[in-house]
């Protein structure tokens, strides 16, 4: 039975509980002609156009005409009076933040590299002013931040927004990210691992669109992961699931700095990497060994591919734990390509247990070096659905 053909209470409720689905669809994906609004919300198109029509003149959608397969389409997104958002990720060495409206349109971006060992409350008084910054830069006030959100290298206590780790992010433990945050810019915080945000990202916008299981993995600097089922983040007890990079894969190897043996991240982050070409290629940036393995280099072709095999073991457990549909693989290791991919993919087929539906599929992220900033959009988007400053206009 199609869903706007049930009745369960009155035909206002009914109405309402469409809106909402189409809001809450046009908000998670950006945007969508109607036509495909229909297909993901299993409206009628005949109710998905007179519901567009309801909300583009209260002022909570926009439309423009497009094209789709050749054909004149009316695309739909949040107006931009709705508010917006902005989104914040702090990598091992790197800063990014974006702003974006309520359509998940980003309006504007900065990077910016970091110090190995920056302190938190350096960072996090950076970010804030770039935010201000690009508030400033697209004619935007303060007040119209809806919320933010923030990604970091660690595991995370998503009810607090506290590292839930000590010792993992040197200078960020106890620190409160999200009472800093919303200090200076006066809009709920929400922080999560990075890779969390990057599995969300590439589950609503990358390569694991259509998938219902998603298994991200990270892999530059240090190595994370994050799981997404059913378009919900997976945090565990503690906010340590989906931590990859600290899965044993030798029992007797080197200790990580988490304090255990033989990790992943021992044998196949990128300080590991470097170190072992540095005797005979001398210092070398990660990107500098990409390029090389792709220009033919033996000896960083070599790193790529052990690297790949060790990926492969630690990804081939988690599969047989998770069984996803789909293993996404970002970070910037991940631009080495079938470098990397190719021994990865085939470790995980020999070590997964057999299915009739083949073996899982593993491809390279589609959003790059972008994921975890846009995942962190969303989740301040959801932030302020949640709690209320996005909301639908009733008839």
């Amino acid at each position: 039975m199609r869903a706007d053909r049930v009745t369960p209470g009155s035909q206002t409720s009914l109405r309402e509980a469409n809106r909402a689905r189409i809001v809450s669809a046009v908000q998670q994906r950006g945007s969508l002609t109607q036509i495909e609004l229909a297909g993901v919300t299993g409206l009628s198109p005949a109710t998905v156009s007179n519901i567009v029509k309801e909300l583009t003149s209260a002022g909570v959608l926009h439309t423009a005409h497009s094209t789709r397969n050749g054909r004149r389409a009316l695309k739909v997104t949040l107006a931009r009076n709705l508010g917006l958002v902005a989104g914040v990720h702090f990598g091992t060495r790197s800063l990014r933040v974006a702003l974006a409206d309520a359509s998940m349109r980003v309006l504007a971006e900065q990077h910016m590299p970091l110090a190995p060992d920056h302190r938190a409350d350096t960072g996090l008084r950076r970010a804030a002013l770039l935010v201000g910054e690009m508030l400033a830069s697209v004619d935007a006030v303060p007040d119209e931040l809806l919320g933010v959100g923030v990604g970091v290298p660690a595991p995370v206590d998503v009810r607090t927004g506290r590292i839930s780790t000590v010792g993992m992010l040197r200078g960020w433990d106890e620190v409160d990210v999200p009472g800093l945050l919303t200090d200076h810019l006066g809009a709920p915080v929400h922080v999560d691992n990075e890779a969390n945000l990057g599995a969300l990202a590439e589950a609503r916008h990358g390569a694991g669109v259509g998938h219902d299981s998603v298994a991200y993995l990270r892999v530059s600097h240090g190595i994370g992961g994050g799981i997404v089922l059913g378009d919900r983040i997976v945090h565990g007890r503690s906010g340590v699931a989906g931590e990859i990079g600290h899965v044993t894969i030798d029992e007797n190897g080197p200790i990580c700095r988490c304090g255990n043996r033989g990790c992943l991240e021992t044998f196949a982050g990128a300080g590991v990497l470097l170190g072992m070409l540095s005797s005979s290629r001398g210092p070398l940036t990660l990107r500098d060994v990409i390029d090389r393995a792709r220009d033919g280099d033996a000896g960083c072709r070599r790193v790529l591919f052990d690297a790949g095999q060790h990926l492969g073991v630690a990804t081939a457990s988690l599969c047989n734990i998770v069984d996803p549909e789909i293993v996404v693989v970002g970070g910037q290791l991940a631009e080495a390509g079938e470098i990397l991919l190719g021994p990865m993919r085939t470790v995980v087929e020999q070590r997964t247990v057999p299915a009739a539906a083949g073996p899982v599929q593993v491809v390279a992220a589609a959003l790059g070096a972008t994921a975890e900033v846009r995942g962190a959009l969303a989740v301040a988007l959801d932030t302020a659905r949640v709690g209320g400053a996005l909301g639908v206009v009733s008839a």
